[in-house]
């Protein structure tokens, strides 16, 4: 199976209030991960909180990780930067460190053209021989890529997938044959916006790039595992489970989301890095009755092993 394929766990990356991660609690999320069966884990995404950690604690995550899982399953690390050579060293070290893939957001302050999009991309893909997911995520980057810019970027040695994200409900599949029907449609080609994961699985994507899947892996994998079996019942019966979860990832965020369901779940206790603040105890409690309430279902309906 290709490395952007199937379920892409992504979890938080517990850190003090310096940024400083806690290397012990990435190996136990991380070892969960892997033995709850996940084809991949997505280190350092947007949940990862790419952004917030420098160079050396990126490279700290990485390294634990790799200790923790030893290259079961395969882990795709989040080098998003603001510079150009900047990405390019963090390509490097994730090479140096064991990564398996990378994944990369056009992250600005002043706003990319298409054509520098373009340039940033290839320069990065150029210094390195791991496989490049473009990763599509205009709601956090304010960058939108056009048809364009993504069917040039298919053909850039290296890059190899692309996680999109959630279109409007309903149109996953329209989509996803558009993308596939022109040059783009040589990527491996993945969703985010874990709301239309059961639309996006049952319409055939390649992959999930799932914050679920950081948090709650044998309930992803259920759903990755019917939709491939062409299950779309169970599928559909494991959406209406989750349904009161997407509410909270789509009115409180899923990264505030992620570290309530986090430690509740007694997977890590760690707070979002400041100036991002935990969802108020209200809000976490509405987290733990969604779980609960999501788990009551799975039971109910004997959608978990």
């Amino acid at each position: 199976m290709s490395l952007f394929h199937g379920l892409s766990a992504f979890p938080i990356t517990p850190a003090n209030a310096e940024g400083v991660v806690d290397t012990e609690a990435v190996m136990h999320l991380v070892g969960h991960l892997s033995k709850n069966g996940v084809d991949s884990i997505g280190l350092l995404g947007s949940t990862g909180t790419y952004a917030y950690l420098s160079r050396t604690e990126r490279r700290r995550v990485l390294r634990a990780a790799v200790k923790a899982v030893g290259g079961n399953p395969p882990l795709i690390v989040g080098i998003g930067t603001l510079r150009t050579d900047d990405a390019q060293n963090l390509a490097r070290d994730a090479a140096a460190e064991g990564a398996d893939g990378l994944l990369m957001a056009p992250v600005s302050y002043t706003p990319l053209t298409q054509e520098e999009a373009y340039q940033h991309y290839a320069a990065v893909a150029a210094v390195t021989s791991l496989p490049l997911c473009i990763y599509n995520n205009p709601t956090t980057t304010h960058f939108s890529f056009g048809r364009e810019l993504l069917a040039r970027l298919a053909d850039v040695p290296n890059i190899a997938a692309i996680k999109m994200p959630a279109p409007a409900e309903g149109k996953v599949a329209q989509e996803l044959a558009e993308l596939r029907a022109s040059p783009i449609g040589k990527l491996s080609i993945g969703y985010s916006g874990d709301w239309i994961a059961a639309e996006a699985l049952l319409a055939g994507c390649d992959g999930w790039f799932s914050v679920l899947g950081g948090f709650l892996p044998q309930l992803a994998r259920t759903m990755v595992t019917a939709a491939r079996a062409g299950h779309a019942d169970v599928v559909s019966q494991c959406q209406k489970a989750l349904l009161p979860v997407w509410r909270l990832f789509r009115e409180c965020g899923s990264l505030r989301v992620a570290y309530a369901a986090t430690n509740f779940l007694g997977l890590a206790s760690a707070q979002p890095p400041l100036p991002l603040q935990p969802l108020s105890l209200q809000d976490q409690q509405r987290v733990v009755d969604a779980l609960r309430a999501c788990m009551e279902a799975c039971a109910t309906n004997h959608l978990l092993p």
